[in-house]
């Protein structure tokens, strides 16, 4: 099923149905600040597993959790001064902050790990639906497994794609760079993937991505 919905001004009514569905076990596509994110309840063991299922996924590929804001990420993962002072700046922004979890992410997530990626997207959409949810969105980019790591833009190619999702918000066309994913467990970030907002991380940490060669 697929819903328009308004990128800056989501209508409540919307988020509402998003957010039963999710509450009922489903997997929905909703719009982000960068690409589209397939998600579904964090607590859900049932709606993760079809979650990994639907990309195909190996169970020891870590997923993001999405929140609504500072404060969902402190209640999630361990935040020290020096991460909240790095955070503090870059949120809500096209970025997934790898930290230290805390007790509260459910152990069928953890596997061996004992980090987790979090990110606030800037985006009314999905901050909308992690606040009515009342816990963290789990997600993963919008893009099939028979057709490479590449994002899916359009929303209507995301509802054919993934016949198993319950809903697609449907936003207009998705970005197409994914997000910038950061790793916070040291002392000194380091940088994991290069995204979107690459350009405000160098301007203010120095860090750069790293330079291609021209046949790679």
């Amino acid at each position: 099923m697929r819903i328009e919905i308004h990128p800056e001004h989501p209508e409540p009514r919307k988020i509402a149905r998003a957010v039963d569905a999710l509450r009922r076990g489903g997997c929905i596509a909703y719009p982000t600040d960068t690409v589209y994110g397939l998600g579904c309840a964090m607590s859900d063991k049932r709606a993760v597993d079809n979650l990994y299922a639907m990309k195909r996924m190996p169970r020891d590929h870590a997923l993001a959790l999405v929140v609504p804001d500072l404060s969902g990420i402190s209640q999630f993962a361990v935040v020290e001064d020096f991460h909240y002072r790095f955070v503090k700046r870059l949120v809500p922004g096209p970025y997934v902050f790898i930290l230290a979890a805390t007790r509260e992410v459910p152990k069928i997530l953890m596997m061996k790990r004992k980090s987790v990626g979090i990110r606030v997207p800037a985006h009314a959409v999905p901050l909308a639906l992690a606040q009515a949810l009342g816990e963290p969105i789990l997600s993963t980019t919008a893009s099939h497994p028979a057709e490479g790591a590449e994002a899916i833009q359009d929303p209507d190619v995301i509802d054919a794609r993934f016949p198993a999702l319950e809903m697609v918000l449907d936003a207009g066309f998705g970005a197409l760079h994914p997000s910038t994913v950061l790793d916070l467990t040291d002392k000194e970030p380091s940088l994991v993937r290069a995204g979107a907002g690459m350009e405000l991380i160098e301007k203010l940490y120095g860090i750069r991505a790293p330079i291609m060669d021209d046949d790679a």
